[in-house]
């Protein structure tokens, strides 16, 4: 053996076995009887091995801290998509994302197959306007192959100073060929929570992402919705189309908003601590209105505890598509180097047991997302007003409007209040259309039981 090969792996042997018999010796002083840690010694071995080779023969020299950090990247990403060894930047921009602002894109991602997935576009972001949808893979950024590059790295290079271009190609299902897609770089400040009157007593309640303070922002929210339509709401949309999660304290406080009492998400680890439950607190802010939850393949993690919690208790009607089927807790770990892991720590289950991981919710009503054209020159079936010298409705306490010459228009040929309102809507979101058809029949029955 070469004297500078031994004398590597005599340092990284050393280096790698004190660690290990540091984590272990913690380990052994919070149990209260004693284990036996064994070692894999062979896999240990093998380690030590190939980093001295690394710190010998690679074509330029590495320094420790860096090899070190690899292979704990390594470990991470080889276990799920969402487990990450965090650095000091990764896990500042963390924090600073959890609390609506941060810089970049405004997707996202998840690693799947050596490619970066597209989890979803965030509202009104650069992402969102450039037309990047859920589901797109992402195979180069720029140049760049994505093949083998780490999440982190490619987070990296999604991010970066505000104004400047990022080109994405990206697969996408039903195009033949990939799409080069051109993003300019932005800071990207997310609103959680808006909120807006469809009719007179149905109110839209959109949530782009769970974030610290989105439970409070949804109660305020429906607050105004109320006072805009006389203290109270005949029933409510729920938007969670393309969220792909955030916080679970702030899932949690949402599905709370609209239930009154029971169990909300449940959480089983391998750790004790990670065993959790949620309940729902009295006080349904809604007082029981109908409420139709909308969701489609880019709902993913929180989204899903919310729509599971409320299709499990009975208390909405989920529409739309399967959701992404995230149902796993990541926990963030701080380290004392001012850097974290993300761990996968657990699954959550919906309040019926349901687990949601790679499955998602199925809707009750399942509903493609399509768009609908207003057909030109649509012709208008004869009724018995349009017949010559038709019997009138004595009931009728109003005299029928005329037109400019004096004569009775027809009733299907008048405009009503809304109709044009009605037709935007179908044409430019037919999903929320279809949701609030829905709301107001739900509505209707029950205001007649």
């Amino acid at each position: 053996m070469k004297p500078m090969f031994h004398k590597a792996v005599i340092l990284s042997t050393g280096l790698l076995m004190g660690v290990l018999l540091a984590l272990g010796g913690s380990v052994l002083a919070d149990r209260s009887e004693p284990q036996t840690v064994v070692l894999p010694v062979e896999e240990l071995r093998a380690f030590t091995e190939v980093f001295a080779r690394i710190k010998n023969d690679y074509v330029e020299e590495v320094d420790d801290r860096t090899l070190l950090q690899h292979a704990i990247r390594g470990m991470l990403t080889g276990l799920d998509p969402h487990s990450a060894y965090l650095d000091t930047d990764e896990y500042k921009d963390l924090r600073v994302g959890t609390s609506g602002e941060f810089g970049g894109l405004g997707i996202e991602v998840s690693m799947e197959d050596g490619f970066v997935k597209v989890v979803a576009p965030i509202d009104e972001t650069p992402a969102a306007r450039a037309g990047i949808r859920a589901g797109d893979t992402i195979i180069r950024l720029d140049e760049t192959p994505v093949k083998g590059m780490s999440l982190s790295d490619a987070v990296k290079m999604m991010r970066g100073k505000p104004n400047t271009d990022l080109t994405l190609t990206v697969v996408r299902d039903g195009e033949d060929r990939p799409l080069d897609i051109t993003i300019t770089r932005a800071i990207i400040k997310v609103q959680s929570v808006r909120s807006r009157t469809l009719e007179p007593g149905f109110g839209y309640l959109r949530i782009t992402q769970f974030q610290s303070r989105t439970g409070e922002d949804v109660v305020r929210a429906l607050q105004s919705l109320k006072n805009e339509n006389d203290g109270a709401l005949k029933g409510l949309v729920l938007d969670l189309r393309n969220n792909p999660g955030g916080v679970l304290n702030a899932s949690v406080a949402v599905a709370d908003a609209f239930l009154d009492q029971g169990l909300i998400v449940y959480t089983e680890g391998r750790v004790p601590g990670s065993e959790l439950k949620f309940h729902a607190n009295p006080n349904d802010t809604l007082e029981g209105a109908p409420i139709v939850v909308l969701v489609n393949g880019g709902s993913a993690s929180a989204s899903e505890i919310v729509a599971g919690a409320l299709q499990d208790h009975r208390r909405a009607i989920v529409m739309g598509e399967d959701t992404f089927g995230k149902g796993s807790v990541q926990t963030i770990m701080p380290m004392g180097n001012e850097t974290a892991l993300k761990l996968t720590t657990a699954r959550y289950f919906t309040p019926k047991g349901r687990s949601i991981q790679a499955h998602g919710i199925t809707p009750d009503i399942p509903l493609e997302s399509v768009q609908l054209a207003q057909a030109e020159g649509g012709f208008q079936g004869l009724r018995e007003s349009d017949l010559n010298r038709h019997l009138r409705n004595g009931q009728l306490e109003e005299a029928a409007p005329a037109d400019e010459e004096g004569a009775e228009v027809p009733r299907n040929r008048r405009n009503r209040a809304g109709d044009s309102e009605r037709l935007e809507l179908a044409t430019t979101d037919y999903p929320l259309y279809e949701a609030l058809n829905l709301l107001k029949g739900m509505y209707l029955m029950n205001s007649r039981s």
